[in-house]
């Protein structure tokens, strides 16, 4: 069991307090997901659970927390100091020295559905599929014989087949999890009950909730509790501009009829002072009943943003590739790669880790530009396209001229940006908003294509849904490589599975 009270988080750097007097249980044996807005502080409540060593210099936790037995905690990324450890170096450095033994390695390979021969492998971790490093993470997870598993988004980077089987582990394990992911099915088909954390009032107040009902009641019952919160909150705003209104008449006629009086008539003159006292005095408890008055609920992003541009004719040819054998370096990834796309198509290419999907991204690019199309990439790596050190608006208009500035910030406020991230430097920024940087670029650059490598594997739950509805918008065509079944289902017109004999059709009903 996990209890923790009146747990508190500040980020250091603006001594933004994220996590206020927050206390909650999970049961032995239950399975919890961690969900709110991207930068809200899941991973840093997760880290500290873990080990609050790992918190230090970036942010300052209060309160206390027991968790009994043994824990054990799935980082998001592998580290870079072990990306060059072979397998069983990576074990050995993970494990307790009496948990390797031949029998019980074999049972946890086994129960990670990894070959037993990989764990005395040479190779590299570096070198391995997102797949195998998270499968290897867990299985360290059960040699170590942990009660409690604190996992930091296991889905990311998995494909389709294994986060397919992360279902049936999350499921299957006899373990208490606390677990991070953006992935809506898997969340739907394991969460047992929630902890949300949220920023409301334009991101300034702390809300945190701990549900014990499975994912998607959590949000059905959400969405609803809002839905009648934003009724009630518009029931209330007209009733009180009503009665704004005849307030202000009233007021508005006994000041006219004090201005308008004579002198010579002082009994009516102090009649109409004492009126007016009566009539402010409604005023100021009119001020305090707005104070009072439910408000309209925070969506995600306040304001959907629209696309500026972005339109190929229907049936016009976007791309036209192939057949060509994709290689990288001497390895050959696919045989024969063809592939035709007509606007306006959104195409979705899938496959399992390590097929080349990036790769053929990459080529593709310069093929759509050759017939003349605006087009947009946005790679898996951030950093690849974004200028960490410089900020946002900076970013999305270059020039610095005032009217691309505005326009810029407008956008970013549409995407709940507060104005202090508006003044942060871009690598402050959490993965979400930084992937929402780079939709926002798409649309301020008026593109026609978009090439999308994993749009979604840094944006919340909560985030997605928005996200899915910009792009099924889009009116050009759309190139994706993505996993993200929600995105695949309501985003998709086509989809491909990249496979060593080419790209062939794949059915997304099986998902």
């Amino acid at each position: 069991m996990i209890q923790a009270r009146n747990i508190s988080i500040t980020i250091d750097r603006d001594q933004k307090t994220i996590v206020e007097d927050f206390s909650f249980t999970v049961a032995d044996g239950a399975k919890v997901a961690l969900i709110g807005e991207e930068g809200n502080g899941k991973s840093t409540l997760l880290k500290w659970l873990y080990d609050p060593a790992l918190v230090e210099g970036y942010a300052t936790v209060t309160g206390y927390a027991s968790i009994p037995g043994t824990k054990g905690y799935l980082a998001q990324e592998l580290p870079e100091s072990e990306r060059t450890l072979s397998v069983y170096e990576y074990l050995t450095a993970h494990c307790r020295e009496d948990a390797l033994s031949p029998k019980a390695l074999s049972r946890a390979m086994k129960d990670v559905a990894l070959p037993y021969d990989l764990a005395y492998s040479d190779q590299q971790m570096g070198t391995l599929s997102g797949g195998e490093r998270v499968k290897l993470a867990l299985c360290t997870l059960l040699l170590n014989d942990c009660d409690v598993l604190l996992l930091d988004e296991p889905s990311n980077d998995l494909d389709l087949e294994t986060l397919l089987w992360l279902e049936g582990f999350l499921r299957a394990v006899k373990k208490t999890v606390l677990y991070i992911s953006h992935d809506e099915v898997l969340l739907s088909r394991t969460a047992e009950a929630v902890i949300h954390l949220e920023m409301v009032r334009r991101k300034k107040i702390p809300r945190a909730t701990m549900a014990n009902i499975p994912y998607d009641e959590y949000m059905q019952r959400r969405e609803a509790a809002m839905a009648h919160q934003a009724q009630v909150a518009q029931f209330e705003q007209k009733a009180f501009r009503e009665k704004k209104e005849r307030y202000l008449s009233i007021y508005n006629a006994v000041e006219h009829a004090q201005n308008a009086i004579s002198r010579r008539d002082p009994s009516t003159g102090r009649l109409l002072k004492k009126k007016m006292h009566t009539v402010q005095s409604i005023g100021r408890r009119l001020e305090k009943e707005q104070e009072q008055l439910t408000e309209a609920p925070e969506a995600e992003w306040a304001i959907l943003p629209k696309w500026l541009a972005g339109e190929v004719k229907n049936g016009r040819t976007v791309l036209e590739y192939g057949p060509a054998t994709l290689a990288l370096s001497d390895r050959i990834l696919s045989e024969s790669v063809a592939i035709r796309i007509s606007g306006p198509e959104r195409v979705c290419i899938v496959g399992r880790n390590g097929c080349g999907k990036t790769t053929l991204l990459k080529r593709l690019v310069p093929e759509i530009e050759k017939r003349g199309y605006n087009v947009f990439y946005m790679p898996q790596t951030y950093a690849d396209l974004l200028p960490m050190d410089r900020l946002p608006v900076e970013f999305l208009a270059p020039r610095g001229d005032k009217e691309s500035v505005t326009e810029a910030r407008i956008f970013l406020g549409s995407m709940k940006y507060t104005t202090d991230e508006m003044d942060h430097p871009i690598r402050a920024l959490s993965g979400g908003q930084q992937a929402k940087l780079l939709l926002l670029k798409a649309i301020l650059d008026r593109v026609d294509v978009l090439v999308l490598d994993e749009p979604t594997r840094n944006l919340s739950p909560l985030s997605a849904p928005a996200v899915r509805t910009l792009l099924r918008e889009f009116c050009g065509a759309i190139l994706m490589v993505t996993h993200d079944r929600k995105l695949i289902a309501e985003a998709a017109t086509r989809v491909l599975e990249l496979t060593k004999a080419g790209l062939l059709p794949f059915d997304a009903s099986t998902l």
